[in-house]
């Protein structure tokens, strides 16, 4: 069967594609064991760099305080970012001209300077101009550069969005008399939800990770900067790189699966259950029937 994308393999693709794989795994293989093979040379596998982790003391002093600022960090801008990128991508498409200068301007202003840019002025402008303590100062930077910049991208995402569905939806509530925040609320939005889902949460894990510049640059004490310490303390730099990368590997897979759960319980939910009526729940007017179609006398015994 044919797909719109490309046409179905052919016996002579199917050997190409397979041929393809096995190639590729057994590179892949090579690769891992060169990497394994050049860790065992530079002494990185030894038990005395591994053993921390296998104690309480490495994960309850380091890597789960780090692994919880971070989560606080990427939730709390999460929270504020959505919404807020779902305001300015609606506002770009006002019928006033002013709203959607001031939106437009907003938007391409804050998605043009790189996040790390906006952490460093969010935590300049902290300590010159408002009395938060030192200790909070970071986290406050951090979420600051991070809502500022994912908000602009999410707005881009939100509008796209909404602009990716038929015209038709929108004459139809139109013809029905709803008004256009009406019908961004009620009809647009709930559509549009489904279509931007990979996209919003391909941009929340990026917010994920980015909480790590935060670490690099302004002494936020998240888990890429606990890292740090842990391997001070126990001269395990690359192992511990190791095992803080497959948290964030753990940490995103988790967030993506949700998200694809939930997207296919969003699209189940839209679909018509199928169900057939019979005629015991149908009512039935006999007069209406007879006057539509008429009897079997009246149409000259064809009926239908």
């Amino acid at each position: 069967m044919s797909s719109v994308l490309y046409d179905t393999p052919g016996p002579r693709a199917k050997r190409r594609n397979v041929l393809l794989s096995v190639v590729f795994t057994l590179l892949l293989a090579l690769l891992l064991w060169w990497v394994w093979q050049k860790m065992d040379d530079k002494n990185q596998l030894e038990w005395n760099l591994w053993e921390p982790f296998t104690t309480g003391e490495a994960w309850t002093t380091y890597l789960l305080p780090g692994l919880g600022n971070t989560l606080k960090a990427a939730a709390i801008s999460m929270v504020i970012a959505l919404p807020l990128g779902a305001v300015f991508g609606i506002a770009r498409m006002s019928d006033h001209a002013w709203v959607r200068g001031v939106a437009g301007t907003v938007v391409e202003f804050f998605r043009a300077i790189p996040v790390l840019l906006l952490m460093l002025f969010a935590n300049e402008f902290y300590v010159r101009s408002t009395g938060i303590s030192s200790e909070q100062r970071p986290l406050y930077a951090v979420v600051t550069g991070l809502v500022l910049y994912n908000a602009s991208v999410l707005a881009e995402i939100v509008r796209a969005g909404i602009l990716s569905l038929p015209k038709g939806q929108t004459e139809a509530a139109y013809a029905v008399g709803l008004r256009k925040g009406q019908t961004m609320s009620s009809i647009l939005l709930p559509q549009a939800v489904t279509a931007m889902l990979p996209a919003i949460v391909s941009q929340l894990v990026v917010i994920v990770k980015d909480t790590a510049l935060g670490g690099v640059m302004l002494g936020f004490t998240e888990l890429l900067n606990s890292r740090s310490t842990l391997a001070a303390n126990y001269a395990n730099v690359i192992p511990s790189f190791i095992v803080v990368g497959i948290i964030y590997i753990i940490v995103n897979f988790l967030l993506t699966s949700f998200a694809s759960w939930l997207e296919k319980r969003l699209r189940r939910s839209k679909k018509s259950t199928g169900a057939v009526l019979g005629e015991d729940t149908v009512e039935v007017n006999p007069a209406a029937v007879r006057g539509t179609y008429g009897t079997g006398e009246n149409a000259g015994g064809g009926g239908f």
